[in-house]
């Protein structure tokens, strides 16, 4: 069965961003040659689910959004036609996920951000969680966790430490 996995980075007192969706922290880890396992994770990838404002982050920096190789789900409130292999999903997102999790395929990246990761956890729908902590301590921003949502039990699968500063943790979700 597919897995829903968060692969998220994050400062150490949990912002995935500073005010105004600015994502510079993330720069203290920037060392040339050093992807943190991305590259080996998103091999496992056929589905990438993530919110509008990621998307839209992603596409104001890099000019259109670079993957054109996987099924990729906005998830948003505005309608707006197929772009290529991007769907622009308005429909029930707890749904959406079940749904794919039943198909035969690879594993679904949730990319972000906050909105749709705290929708999915009140729903207990990740079955892994990789974050990446960031030594920084940002004190305001967007919280990837956010007040309200069930206990979860976690197992951790690895911890990773890097000479840059950043710890990956991985963890696989417990229970229903």
């Amino acid at each position: 069965m597919r897995k829903l996995i968060l692969y998220i980075a994050c400062s150490l007192d949990g912002y995935i961003a500073k005010p105004n969706d600015d994502l510079s922290f993330l720069d203290k880890v920037q060392v040339e040659g050093m992807d943190y396992g991305y590259h080996d994770f998103i091999a496992t990838v056929d589905t990438i689910i993530m919110g509008r404002r990621t998307y839209d982050w992603v596409v104001n920096e890099v000019g259109s959004f670079p993957d054109k190789e996987r099924d990729i789900y906005i998830i948003t409130r505005t309608a707006r036609e197929f772009l290529g292999n991007i769907q622009f999903y308005t429909e029930d997102v707890g749904a959406l996920i079940r749904q794919l999790k039943e198909k035969d395929g690879k594993n679904i990246f949730c990319d972000g951000g906050a909105q749709l990761v705290n929708s999915l956890m009140k729903e207990k729908l990740f079955d892994e969680l990789i974050i990446s902590i960031v030594p920084v301590l940002l004190g305001d921003g967007t919280k990837l966790f956010q007040d309200g949502r069930p206990e979860r039990d976690l197992e951790l699968i690895s911890s990773t430490s890097y000479d840059s500063g950043l710890v990956q943790l991985r963890y696989k979700a417990v229970g229903q």
